[in-house]
């Protein structure tokens, strides 16, 4: 039936910006010598590499892809790194990925411009003994058939590029996936497939549920970003998939959502998983999948940046290197005693804590603790007040929002999973989008906030003023459209709500409902007289993910309303980690 449920727009062939130096389709064989350059921006080359171009791979339902081979010179064989995506597999050159670093501060210098987009670097992993091989997936540039996003066909069709890449003669036998965003969210449904010479994955940052994390978080139709990864990838000569669309015909959860969440319980091959607390797309996803997933070998690594900047930073490259060393060749490099979890705490004033080790994500010492909302103070309390109250706003009106305040008399950490538990009304109106944002303020009352990458200059200021939240850290946030209220008793736990998104609940007049709204993972530390503020509002408090996505416009009216106190107590969760 998801097949039926699907819908596709005509592709388009890969524009200009788009276009690298080896886009052009060439197959053959060659040799690039040490010391060859792509373009100038690019690092040389350490050593001697075969690039075997355009490399024909046939799929199981007759389906061919294209594939690009980069390999150490000589005769020993060697594993190989799949970076599955839909951008071109010669996008690295290309201006549009030279402007994304030069967005973000990285310089092209740091990569070869052989790697696939967001992907590990043929110049660095073969010169340390290994292959790369970068696809042109499903329907993208010279790829037959028509691309899909984020779909359990991505992983049988990876299944069958990896299970190609085994029997080659250059190859061990042993096949790992690696890569940011999603190259991440591929390898959830690659892994989930179980093909036999998959030996390894490494998720950087990726979505786990494309309704939950993409287009639906929190039952809230905000399809932004969709829009900018559909409109701007999948680039080919057939159809793609039509993702907003969908989410448009489809509101409700569905077989066709449900084929875009990958089967955790059938991911078991070892897996080094990197999530941080800051990335508005990923992080709900990368923690959800961390959680959820069978491997008994599985590391996590919490990092306090972005995750281009994490990806290709030297120490991480090698502390990956040995992770794919200790699986893929099989070396004995006391991989097995890196801790199980690795966190960070963020300061937001210059003292940030990372790599702080743990056997588990909470740590085992963290307690869930409430703190009331008291709609007459406007703070937070340690206990529930006696006396019932209301606070409330306008949607639309200046505020459109209301908070809460708790300012902590001694040294506080918060490292888990926050949650809100509230009682709300909407006067004038049968529903609710109600968005929620946590964050630090100093002593003075001033919020704090964090640049997630190392450009900092105005024009990065411009693009997060109010949008562009991966590049710069402003709060943990959470998100819920109140029809969609209905929990999932399966999924949800005592921190972590999960909604079925299967149901709509309208509102009727006077009808106040209580609801539990998730909010991405924090590691945050406060010192003593620095305040924590929870907003509630009817409008997106963090704006976009990227810059240039299309702004969500609130699609409810009326008064919004949240009660406290009395047999309504609204309260907000944190986990909180003693001093």
């Amino acid at each position: 039936m998801s097949e039926d449920q699907k819908m596709f727009v005509p592709s388009h062939p890969l524009p200009a910006a788009r276009t690298g130096v080896l886009t052009g389709f060439d197959p053959g064989t060659r040799t690039l010598e040490a010391g060859f350059r792509i373009a100038p921006p690019f690092r040389p080359l350490p050593v001697d590499i075969v690039f075997d171009k355009d490399v024909p791979v046939p799929l199981r339902d007759g389906t061919t892809i294209h594939v690009d081979l980069f390999r150490p010179a000589g005769a020993e064989q060697v594993p190989v790194l799949v970076a599955w995506s839909p951008y071109g597999k010669g996008q690295g050159s290309s201006p549009s990925v030279m402007g994304v670093f030069g967005l973000v501060g990285l310089d092209n210098g740091i990569v070869s411009g052989l790697e696939k987009f967001e992907g590990p670097d043929p110049a660095y992993w073969c010169a340390h003994g290994y292959a790369i091989c970068n696809p042109d997936i499903r329907g993208v540039v010279d790829s037959d058939g028509d691309s899909v996003l984020w779909d359990r066909q991505e992983g049988r069709d990876c299944y069958d590029l990896i299970e190609w890449l085994a029997e080659q003669s250059w190859c061990t036998g042993k096949v790992g996936m690696s890569g940011t965003s999603y190259l991440a969210v591929s390898q959830w449904f690659t892994a989930a497939e179980q093909p036999p010479h998959l030996a390894a994955i490494n998720p950087w940052e990726g979505v786990s549920d494309v309704y939950r994390d993409l287009v639906m978080r929190g039952g809230i139709p905000d399809t932004g970003f969709a829009e900018q990864l559909q409109d701007g990838s999948f680039f080919g000569k057939n159809r793609k998939e039509d993702i907003v669309a969908e989410a448009q015909r489809y509101p409700l959860m569905n077989e066709l959502w449900e084929n875009k969440i990958p089967d955790f319980g059938r991911i078991t091959v070892p897996a080094y998983i990197v999530a941080s607390y800051s990335n508005t797309l990923h992080t709900a996803g990368t923690f959800r999948a961390w959680r959820r997933i069978a491997s008994e070998q599985k590391w996590l690594r919490i990092h306090n940046s972005q995750e281009w900047p994490d990806y290709y930073d030297e120490t991480n490259r090698q502390d990956l290197h040995r992770f794919f060393d200790h699986f893929l060749k099989g070396e004995d490099n006391g991989w097995e005693k890196t801790p199980r979890v690795r966190y960070s705490l963020l300061d937001l004033q210059g003292g940030d804590q990372v790599n702080i080790p743990a056997d588990q994500f909470p740590p085992a010492d963290v307690t869930p603790v409430k703190y009331y909302l008291d709609g007459n103070s406007r703070t937070l309390t340690n206990a529930a007040p006696e006396a019932a109250a209301r606070a409330g706003y306008a949607v639309g009106a200046n505020p459109d929002e209301v908070s809460f305040v708790k300012r902590f008399d001694q040294e506080t950490v918060l490292v888990g999973y926050p949650k809100a538990h509230l009682w709300v009304e909407a006067e004038g109106a049968d529903d609710m989008d109600l968005f929620l944002l946590v964050q630090k303020l100093d002593a003075y009352g001033t919020p704090l906030r964090q640049f997630t990458v190392p450009n900092q200059n105005a024009r990065v200021h411009d693009v997060t003023e109010r949008g562009a939240s991966v590049l710069r850290y402003k709060g943990t946030d959470g998100r819920l459209r109140v029809s969609m209220r209905h929990l999932d008793e399966q999924l949800s736990t005592a921190d972590i709500p999960a909604h079925s998104f299967d149901r709509i609940e309208k509102l009727s007049p006077g009808e106040a409902v209580d609801i539990e709204i998730d909010l991405l993972p924090v590691g945050l530390t406060f010192r003593p007289g620095e305040q924590l503020r929870l907003v509630v509002s009817s409008r997106s408090l963090l704006g976009t993910m990227m810059p240039g996505n299309r702004e969500y416009t609130p699609a409810t009216g009326g008064q919004h309303i949240v009660h406290t106190g009395g047999d309504r107590a609204s309260y907000l969760q944190l986990p909180v980690e003693p001093a």
